[in-house]
């Protein structure tokens, strides 16, 4: 067991104001695996009070001091990587091969990437007679979700100690212990007492409390649209800034040059890493109609070769998605779409065979989806693929674009400028390119309920 009962404030480990522990679950074996505490507003007005006495001295801290600090805190990252890949696969059911190369790399990924833009950035540039100088924006709420834990918290972190914020993080109270391991990274890499401080806690209470919080300059939230909405009014009677980035229904567009069935395979491949609880997946699987059928039988072939099971176990490609609630909801929007009418083509309701405890989704593929339908509409956050036959590549686009969301999109064709003609169409913040894949340099981040404002790189620092 992993106790974590303090909180990280003013440079220390800190007892709550008040007793509210709450047990981490290993969603693989549904058995407790550590406990929290549940913060308060208490709690968050001593984090926020730290960071923000650590401002003044912190914000005129040199160039050269916080890339030596980012240096420190990679040393010292790299010294508990293995801590690090075996905290998330116990905490969210990563598969231990996926946190090794992939959610605890991502937070170095992110550290470099800040290093890299701290070197070279302009700080001050004349625009007419003007000095333009970028300043730190101050106290930084950052409240950060369970499925890429790390990730999401580096994104934000590092680029906030390389321009001179300080901070106060709230990671998932789902997948903490990756969270306060991330704050020990930090404390032994000594990052100056109150820069960065961690209070654990649920949304309604610790995170409304950041977001309202009148000391707090900028919150930036990654999570459901919903939560966002929620972060975004109590912010507003602050008049602080917001940046969100929440939820997806990506659309994968494969045009009738491309390679059907290396595309079919590598979109389910990409829809049901991490269990599908990504963001920007491509869970909507966009084929011409005269193709609908072979994609089918590619796709159901994919998932049924999916191995799910342990996240320790050698071969294992899906472990559990991170709870009960996550698995229920993932088992009403399975029968939703087998209610209204769409093909089940692999999966499907119900437990993997050979499985009977944690919470294991069954790798699963609908075929002849309508863009009206549940699971077509809603984010499903499980491994689940829907496959829309489309009849020409402006139907395409229009069913891409169709969506509340509008996070990424992917399209893939025989002749990049034509795929590249179709990405430009599309209303998403990234678009992957045949196959490209993510860049820590690139903005994140996007249009319509996906959110607001950019992360990762230049555009987030």
């Amino acid at each position: 067991m992993t106790e974590c009962l303090d909180f990280y404030i003013d440079g220390a480990w800190v007892a709550p104001s008040q007793k509210n522990p709450l047990p981490v679950l290993n969603p693989a074996t549904e058995e407790p695996i550590g406990n929290i505490s549940l913060g308060t507003k208490k709690d968050v007005d001593a984090a926020v009070a730290a960071a923000r006495r650590a401002f003044p001295s912190f914000s005129e801290t040199s160039r050269e001091e916080r890339l030596a600090l980012l240096g420190k805190i990679g040393e010292v990252y790299q010294k508990h990587y293995e801590e690090m890949v075996e905290t998330i696969s116990r905490e969210m059911g990563a598969p231990v091969w996926l946190s090794k190369a992939a959610q605890a790399a991502t937070g170095l990924g992110h550290l470099m990437a800040a290093v890299e833009v701290l070197k070279n950035y302009k700080f001050e540039r004349e625009l007419g007679t003007t000095l333009m100088r970028k300043e730190p924006i101050g106290v930084c709420g950052l409240i950060t979700p369970w499925n890429w834990p790390v990730n999401q918290i580096a994104c934000k972190v590092f680029p906030g100690i390389a321009a001179g914020c300080t901070m106060v993080l709230k990671p998932s109270e789902v997948s903490p212990l990756s969270g306060a391991l991330f704050a020990q990274i930090l404390h032994e890499a000594g990052v100056p007492k109150g820069v960065f401080n961690l209070v654990n806690g649920d949304g309604p209470t610790v995170g409304e409390a950041i977001a309202a919080h009148p000391d707090v300059d900028m919150v930036s939230f990654t999570g459901s649209t919903r939560a966002g909405v929620a972060v975004a009014i109590a912010a507003a009677p602050t008049v602080k800034r917001v940046t969100q980035e929440l939820g997806g229904k990506s659309a994968n567009i494969i045009l009738d040059d491309a390679d059907l069935d290396a595309t079919v395979t590598a979109g389910v491949r990409n829809v049901f890493t991490n269990s599908g609880q990504s963001c920007n997946a491509p869970t909507r699987m966009l084929v011409q109609r005269k193709s609908h059928d072979r994609a089918v039988e590619v796709a159901a072939t994919v998932a049924n070769s999916m191995r799910v099971g342990d996240p320790f176990a050698d071969g294992t490609m899906l472990g559990p998605v991170v709870s009960k609630a996550q698995f229920d909801k993932i088992q009403r929007l399975i029968e939703a779409g087998i209610q209204e009418g769409a093909q089940l083509a692999a999966g499907g309701p119900g437990l993997p065979e050979g499985l009977t405890r944690g919470y294991y989704v069954k790798p699963t593929i609908f075929g002849g989806v309508r863009n009206d339908m549940t699971i077509a509409r809603e984010e499903i956050f499980g491994p689940v693929l829907s496959i829309l036959p489309y009849e020409s590549e402006d139907e395409a686009v229009q069913i891409a674009n169709d969506t509340v969301y509008g996070l990424s999109g992917y399209v893939t064709s025989g002749d990049l400028e034509r795929a590249r003609s179709v990405a430009k169409r599309l209303r998403a913040g990234n678009v992957h390119v045949n196959g490209g894949n993510l860049d820590f340099n690139a903005s994140f981040g996007g249009y319509k309920q996906s959110g607001n404002g950019r992360e990762w790189g230049e555009p987030g620092f």
